[in-house]
């Protein structure tokens, strides 16, 4: 089953999927249809292996996924990821622009 169906399907049970975890299954199945946006705050330099805060948004059929770790969470820390479910492009490429500015 494909990402957008699953989220229909969930949508259609009356759930909220905006912040839905993904079965660990279905998040390393799939593909993104494509990467709408991408940004990485990794002052350090392209060699530096650490964790960097990042977000990124990527669409599944109508359905977008945004999702990052914020600016605040700092260079080489672990915490304060975020992800978003929608079928807004406007809004996910809001919200992951919001958290790596």
């Amino acid at each position: 089953m494909k990402l957008s169906e699953w989220l229909d399907e969930k949508e259609a049970e009356g759930l909220d999927v905006s912040q839905i975890v993904l079965p660990p299954d279905m998040s390393y199945d799939e593909d993104p249809d494509e990467t709408i946006y991408f940004k990485e705050n990794k002052p350090c330099g392209i060699l530096c292996e650490g964790k960097h805060p990042f977000s990124t948004v990527e669409r599944f059929g109508h359905w977008f996924y945004s999702r990052g770790q914020d600016k605040k969470a700092g260079i080489h820390s672990s915490g304060m990821e975020w992800r978003l479910f929608t079928k807004n492009k406007d809004l996910a490429l809001k919200t992951a622009k919001e958290h790596i500015e």
